[in-house]
């Protein structure tokens, strides 16, 4: 991604993800003031999450050394650049993923816990159940002052329905995050979907700011006429239209934000992606430059991205791996099978650092997008022969806007759950969230 800073005061252009857009007025932003001192506003924390399906070659994921001294396991090379920002934690576990009685569903269960620690209830229908996930925790707290909460956003179709692996619900492979314990959230694989999310149609700032009018104008009859139906009707009915404007007025919110925003600065026209591109690797870049765009113009500051679907069946045979993802997973211990398992996971973690790259190379404050982010990577299988839910492949990269210490490698017993991780990092976002799925506390050596 280029950044190219113009004479205009406080304006910063960017070009990347087929798009040309001007930052809006941060806080963040360091002012260029002639007649005072620069001084830098207090970081904006943003989280991310990012998951990887069908497990991980553990012998080539986790490093031999423990502490700041280790050296980068195979798998981990692509992540070199960022090492000093690197918090590499083994020894993580979900317990609410083994089958406690409900039989296989590895994959299923696998997504289902990975934010939240929460067993899922057994079901092919539309009586889903897990529990609300770190990313809607954070989105509650950080999403109150941007347009967006949070942006939940996947590679394969969450098109998938019914039951998919032994009595569980396609849903639970469809998504990692959960807004409640009954509410899945869907996950959109589109680039021009995600693209108009967060610019609407493209255009001029007066044509912007038009539609965002038209929206609150329409906002506000939907209100007025609400309000007087109140008046007709009884409690409960009151209590679900009470609830119902709760919805409307947060949207409300919503687009008046965005019209400050959008009136801040002149943001030149914006091409959107024409689709979803023809390759997978073109496909996963374009989301992670949509992630880097959404969160330089603080659109928003939480998300989460599925590089790919528990059980899916994906070839890569540009790396000569033209096996199946998911039966690769179940290698039997196979050299050849493992080493093409790895060459996957190796390739996840290059397009992983694509999206470093990016963040590290966006001034933001007196520091990146990336020292004030973190974002955790891994997933819900650790050996994938084994169906295994502990030792799983976890790490967080950024420096959480000076509250996390990188250039680590920390390893726990076996199982300790991996929602002590979720809560160390909703904590040092500023988030505290003591109780939260099968969490025992804190893992206090991030700090």
């Amino acid at each position: 991604m280029i950044i190219r800073k113009l004479a205009i005061p406080r304006r910063t252009f960017l070009r990347g993800a087929g798009a040309t857009v001007a930052l809006p007025l941060l806080d963040a932003m360091v002012p260029a003031l002639s007649a005072q001192s620069t001084t830098a506003a207090a970081p904006v924390r943003r989280l991310g999450f990012v998951y990887i399906p069908n497990g991980a070659v553990m012998q080539q994921w986790t490093p031999a050394e423990t502490g700041s001294g280790f050296a980068l396991s195979p798998i981990l090379q692509p992540l070199a650049p960022y090492k000093d920002q690197l918090t590499v934690v083994t020894g993580l576990a979900h317990g609410q993923a083994e089958p406690l009685g409900d039989g296989n569903g590895e994959h299923s269960r696998a997504s289902a816990t990975w934010l939240n620690g929460v067993h899922p209830k057994q079901t092919e229908g539309a009586d889903v159940q897990a529990g609300m996930t770190a990313d809607q925790i954070a989105a509650a707290g950080l999403g109150q002052d941007t347009p967006l909460p949070s942006l939940e956003l996947a590679i394969d179709l969450d098109g998938l329905v019914g039951n998919c692996e032994n009595g569980y619900s396609c849903v639970y492979l469809n998504t990692v995050a959960w807004r409640s314990a009954t509410t899945p959230l869907p996950m959109e694989n589109n680039p021009r979907v995600v693209f108009e999310r967060l610019f609407g149609d493209g255009g001029t700032t007066e044509q912007r700011v038009a539609e965002m009018r038209r929206d609150r104008s329409i906002l506000d009859s939907v209100t007025d006429d609400l309000a007087a139906l109140e008046r007709e009707v009884g409690g409960g009915d009151r209590a679900r239209i009470d609830q119902y404007l709760d919805s409307v007025r947060a949207l409300e919110r919503r687009i008046q934000l965005a019209e400050a925003q959008s009136v801040t600065v002149e943001l030149p026209d914006l091409d959107r992606p024409v689709g979803i591109p023809d390759t997978y690797e073109d496909h996963v870049k374009l989301m992670f430059d949509l992630l880097a765009l959404a969160y330089q113009a603080d659109l928003t500051r939480v998300f989460t991205f599925m590089l790919g679907r528990e059980l899916g069946g994906r070839t890569y045979p540009h790396l000569g791996v033209p096996d199946p993802h998911h039966g690769l997973s179940h290698h039997r211990n196979d050299p050849e099978k493992l080493d093409k398992l790895a060459r996957i996971n190796t390739y996840h973690m290059g397009l992983f650092a694509h999206f470093l790259e990016n963040l590290q190379s966006t001034s933001d404050g007196d520091g990146s997008l990336l020292d004030h982010s973190m974002v955790m990577y891994g997933g819900g299988l650790g050996d994938s022969n084994d169906h295994a839910h502990f030792d799983l492949p976890e790490l967080v990269v950024g420096g959480g806007g000076g509250r996390l210490r990188g250039g680590r490698h920390l390893r726990y017993p076996k199982d300790t759950p991996v929602n002590n991780l979720l809560v160390s990092m909703l904590d040092k976002a500023g988030l505290p969230a003591e109780r939260f799925g099968d969490a025992t506390g804190q893992i206090r050596e991030l700090i």
